[in-house]
């Protein structure tokens, strides 16, 4: 077995003898420290029985950590250019594959279904690029495929953001989309120290597993989101003037808001920093009507 691809001089062999070059545009820092690759994999909860999920897997540092622990590894990796380095990299391990796709682009349920159906529980594990974290995301979670946990590094100041509660000055839409559909909690946090190339920030792991069930049952997840989105749009306003403002015709609908607020025992002064998930559930459940 070669040595373990994340260290500084192994990732710097690898890179020079294929005369690879970082792109920005794709947001490529790759980890250099091995320790806290591991890290990530045992905070992740997969074992051998698993099958794993990775973007964006680079050289594939990260890949032969997860490869080791889990039964069954599919990385999407964008980047034409890394196919024939991960070739290389990982030809010991004949529990991965690699597809040359966007994830975002991807029809991830089918290849969920194509490629795991002797695993038991689907784990995301990635080190995600910082410039396209919350879509990806949000299309892993919106598009409700049967993933059990999500493991990924991002950025510090986004992670810290997703897991936030209410009356916390990170709290907001990001917070509540992200904890709508899973229990969300940061379990490391990274210097950047350890990339190469370095970032200009630090990075933190996130860990979200996956509810069985929705944290509030609202009567339309678009209308929901789109009431907490009109909520945070400017912090420093009441959620009155935000809603106000924001939603379609709002302002026509002024009283209407202010009989749902009072409905739901939710002062018109306060902010939308102050809100539960569960008030923010009920208030949208009572606009709803107004609304459509």
């Amino acid at each position: 077995m070669k040595k373990d691809i994340a260290t500084p001089i192994r990732t710097k062999e690898i890179l020079d003898k294929y005369g690879f070059s970082f792109k920005k545009s794709l947001g490529q820092n790759f980890l250099i420290d091995t320790n806290i690759l591991k890290n990530i994999v045992h905070h992740s909860g997969i074992n051998n029985d698993s099958g794993a999920i990775e973007i964006g897997p680079g050289i594939g540092a990260l890949t032969e950590q997860i490869a080791k622990v889990a039964k069954k590894v599919v990385a999407f990796e964008i980047d034409q250019r890394l196919l024939p380095i991960l070739k290389e990299t990982l030809f010991d391990y004949d529990n991965i594959s690699i597809i040359h796709k966007d994830i975002l682009e991807a029809d991830v349920s089918n290849v969920i279904e194509e490629r795991f159906n002797e695993v038991n529980g689907i784990h995301v594990v990635a080190n995600l690029p910082y410039y396209i974290t919350t879509p990806i995301i949000m299309k892993l979670l919106s598009e409700k495929v049967p993933i059990t946990t999500f493991t990924m590094m991002l950025q510090k100041e986004v992670a810290v953001r997703m897991a936030a509660k209410p009356g916390n000055k990170d709290y907001g839409s990001l917070s509540i989309a992200v904890q709508f559909y899973t229990e969300a909690e940061v379990v490391m946090t990274v210097p950047k120290t350890v990339f190469m190339p370095q970032p200009n920030v630090d990075s933190a792991v996130i860990h979200l597993v996956r509810r069985e069930k929705p944290a509030v049952q609202v009567i339309n997840e678009n209308f929901f989101f789109e009431v907490t989105r009109a909520s945070f749009a400017q912090r420093r306003k009441t959620i009155l003037n935000n809603l106000t403002s924001q939603l379609l015709n709002g302002k026509e609908k002024k009283e209407e808001i202010l009989k749902c607020l009072d409905k739901c025992s939710i002062n018109p002064t306060r902010r939308g920093e102050t809100l539960s998930i569960e008030e923010f559930g009920r208030l949208s459940n009572e606009l709803y009507p107004n609304f459509t």
